[in-house]
């Protein structure tokens, strides 16, 4: 009996190790290395893939924190919100950390919404802040 109870704890910790195991999400028309490599949009390397990036945005719905992390690399800025949602921010144009910011308006960023557990639930290219 106590060798079937262990079995079955096993089994049930392998499952949800393995579900919680988030892949990356296989995007086309996306290079993502220029993405990843473009912390803070400071090469303005991310720019050229806004129309690309519009067409698949709504494929990123339901896709959890850590899924975005391995496609997009780490997030430009996180902003936490109520209700223990929180915005992962990528910079499209300089971010107000590069040399080549303009300072007088506000730069084109990806944010992605994440709901309580983590998933994304909104998908938003826009000037505003969150």
């Amino acid at each position: 009996m106590y060798k079937n109870k262990l079995t079955l704890i096993l089994a049930v910790f392998g499952l949800f190790s393995i579900s919680y195991c988030s892949p990356k999400v296989e995007l086309e028309n996306m290079d993502l290395e220029s993405w990843k490599n473009d912390r803070n949009g400071c090469l303005r390397q991310r720019e050229s893939q806004v129309e690309n990036f519009r067409a698949i945005k709504n494929e990123l719905l339901g896709k959890d924190n850590q899924a975005l992390i391995k496609t997009f690399g780490r997030p430009d800025r996180v902003e936490l919100a109520d209700r223990s949602q929180n915005f992962f921010i990528y910079y499209l144009e300089p971010s107000p950390s590069c040399e080549q910011a303009k300072p007088e308006e506000e730069s084109l960023k990806v944010i992605f919404r994440l709901n309580a557990i983590s998933r994304v639930s909104e998908v938003t290219i826009s000037r505003l802040d969150p």
